[in-house]
């Protein structure tokens, strides 16, 4: 079944592996259903690319900000800050913690966490949290600025996911609900309200089954709904529809 009213709120277009087709696939997004399309950004460099691909497209936005496995002592943050007050860039991610690949530099994530927490907040936008075998801190440091936003990719427990709901965060859904191995997410997803839901790919990333080990992108999202409508005995439109405007709501967008 074809879907419309697909928001794709997580995605990384400027990513190299979509160096041979990106402007023809982001082109054909709208008549496979996909209405809006949020870019994330990893590095300066990288959310300058995506503004640039925001701003010719006028169905895609774009997050700016140094994901956690890019933070350095040099990561300078006036590249991101020039870029946050465009009128396509609505958030500032993806942000975060990351102690999976990397543990050694914890104070330095912390560092630039917090400072990136502190740009969304001088500038009123909602921020793309990316945290990773770091919860316990994550969650402790996000108490402390409270910001409006969206923990990426969730795959945590159902009492996690309790923690950074009652903060008013959003959680999103990928391709990794359709995985087998996902009971965290499953669980999550029987128990989460509504209007806490958005959709998300990763592309190119986290493929849902049946794209295992393929490029991701945002036509496979109708994938992950089935899954989820699966889960919440739901009408999947309803899920997607449900989705987009928590999507809107959450990076104000029409």
């Amino acid at each position: 079944m074809k879907y419309t009213n697909i928001f794709d709120t997580h995605s990384h277009y400027a990513d190299k592996a979509f160096n041979k087709d990106r402007m023809e696939l982001l082109s054909s997004m709208p008549e496979e259903g996909v209405t809006r399309i949020m870019l994330a950004g990893c590095t300066a460099e990288d959310s300058a690319k995506s503004l640039t691909l925001a701003e010719q497209f006028p169905f895609v936005w774009c997050a700016v900000g140094i994901h956690p496995n890019h933070v350095n002592e040099e990561s300078d943050l006036q590249q991101i800050t020039a870029m946050t007050s465009h009128e396509k860039v609505r958030a500032i991610g993806e942000i975060g913690l990351d102690y999976y690949r990397k543990d050694d530099n914890k104070d330095l994530q912390k560092k630039m966490f917090r400072a990136q927490l502190e740009l969304a907040k001088s500038f009123d936008l909602p921020v793309i949290l990316h945290i990773r075998d770091a919860i316990a801190e994550g969650l402790e440091i996000v108490k402390e600025y409270r910001p409006r936003g969206v923990m990426h990719c969730w795959s945590g427990s159902v009492e996690m996911a309790k923690e950074f709901v009652k903060l008013g965060l959003y959680l999103g859904f990928g391709g990794v609900a359709t995985y087998p191995t996902a009971r965290k997410v499953v669980e999550t997803l029987q128990w989460i309200p509504s209007e806490f839901m958005v959709l998300e790919t990763d592309c190119p990333y986290l493929p849902p089954v049946p794209f295992r080990r393929q490029r991701c992108d945002s036509q496979m999202i109708p994938y992950t709904v089935e899954r989820i409508a699966e889960i919440r005995n739901a009408d999947p439109q309803e899920i997607v529809d449900i989705c987009c405007e928590n999507g809107k709501k959450l990076f104000r967008i029409p």
